[in-house]
C-alpha cells in the first residue's frame, strides 16, 4: 500500500509558493502528496509535475467545495460553475498523473438545512445529472471520480456509504467511484470494516486514513485492526492518506469545524502517522 498526506496538514490554500512542501513530503518518506485544488490559477501545475517527478513523489488531486462548487444548488449558474470545477479538476488530475479526482463532488462542504423531501428528490436529481456529465469527462482524461461522504455536521446530503451508493448506482458509470475518510465514517457508520466490505475492491477508490478527531493517525479510538482486516479482505490496491488540517483558513476552519491544534505540530502529526501507517498496514 502506498501512504500519502495532503497539503491541507500544512497550508491553506495551496499554491507555488508551497512547493517547498514537495521536499518535506519526499523526505518524510511519504509516496504522495495529495493537493486540493482550492484555486487553480494560484498553482503552476506544470512545475509542480516537473518537481514532483523530479523528486519521485506520486501526486494525488482531491477537491474543495465551497458554496459557489454545488452541483445541487438550486442557483444555475452555481450549479454549472460547480460542473465546470469538477471538469477543470479532472483535467489538472490527469496532468499531475493522479488517478482519481476526489471530495464530496455531490454539494458544498457546510450545506446544513433540513428540506423537504421533494426538495431533497430534486436535489440528488440535479446532482446525478451533473455527475454524469462529469464523467463523460472524466472517460476522456481517464481519471476516476471519488465521491466521500461526509458526516452530517459537514453535510446534509451523504453522510453514510449507503447515501454515496444511492448516486454511484443512478449515475451508473465506471468512472465514478467512492473515496472513504475514516474521520467521518467514525461518526456515521455502524461499522466501519462493515462499510468498506459493502463498497467492495470494484468501487473503493481511495482512502483517507484519519483518526477519530483528526489528530494523528493511531492515537484515537479507531479500530485499526478491523480496518485493516476488512481493506486486506477485499483487496484494496489504492492509496492510504492523511487529510487533516493545519493552517487552515477561515472558510475552511468553519467548514470543518476546526477549532484547535490537532497535534503538537503539523510535522509531527505528519511523521507520526507514517511510522503508524507503516507498522499497521505493512505489517
Amino acid at each position: 500500500m502506498k501512504f500519502g498526506v495532503s497539503t491541507f496538514l500544512w497550508v491553506s490554500p495551496f499554491d507555488t509558493h508551497s512547493f517547498d512542501l514537495v521536499h518535506k513530503v519526499k523526505e518524510m518518506g511519504f509516496d504522495i502528496i495529495e493537493v486540493p485544488v482550492e484555486n487553480k490559477d494560484l498553482v503552476d501545475w506544470d512545475e509542480l509535475k516537473k518537481l514532483t517527478d523530479e523528486v519521485g513523489l506520486k501526486v494525488s488531486i482531491s477537491g474543495a467545495f465551497g458554496a459557489d462548487r454545488d452541483i445541487s444548488s438550486e442557483d444555475p449558474a452555481i450549479r454549472a460553475n460547480g460542473l465546470k470545477y469538477i471538469q477543470d479538476s479532472i483535467k489538472i488530475a490527469a496532468k499531475m498523473g493522479s488517478p482519481l479526482f476526489g471530495g464530496p463532488l455531490y454539494s458544498a462542504v457546510g450545506k446544513l438545512r433540513s428540506i423537504s423531501p421533494e426538495q431533497k428528490k430534486q436535489e440528488f436529481d440535479w446532482c446525478v445529472d451533473n455527475l454524469k456529465k462529469a464523467c463523460i469527462t472524466a472517460e476522456e482524461f481517464g481519471i476516476t471520480l471519488g465521491l466521500e461522504p461526509l458526516n452530517r455536521f459537514e453535510s446534509d446530503m451523504v453522510n453514510t456509504v449507503d447515501q454515496a451508493l444511492e448516486i454511484v448506482k443512478a449515475v451508473d458509470s465506471p468512472f465514478l467511484k467512492i473515496q472513504l475518510d475514516t474521520f467521518h465514517n467514525n461518526i456515521e457508520e455502524k461499522n466501519i470494516a462493515v462499510s468498506i466490505r459493502k463498497v467492495g475492491k470494484e468501487l473503493l477508490c481511495h482512502v483517507q486514513g484519519n483518526e477519530s478527531d483528526r489528530g494523528t493517525p493511531g492515537t484515537g479510538n479507531l479500530a485499526w485492526n478491523e480496518i485493516k482486516e476488512a481493506l486486506e479482505e477485499i483487496g484494496y490496491e489504492g492509496a492510504m492518506v492523511i487529510e487533516t488540517f493545519g493552517a487552515v483558513s477561515k472558510e475552511m476552519a468553519k467548514a470543518t469545524c476546526i477549532w484547535r491544534p490537532l497535534a503538537n505540530s503539523a510535522d509531527e502529526l505528519a511523521s507520526e502517522g507514517l511510522a503508524f501507517y507503516k507498522e499497521q498496514f505493512r505489517n
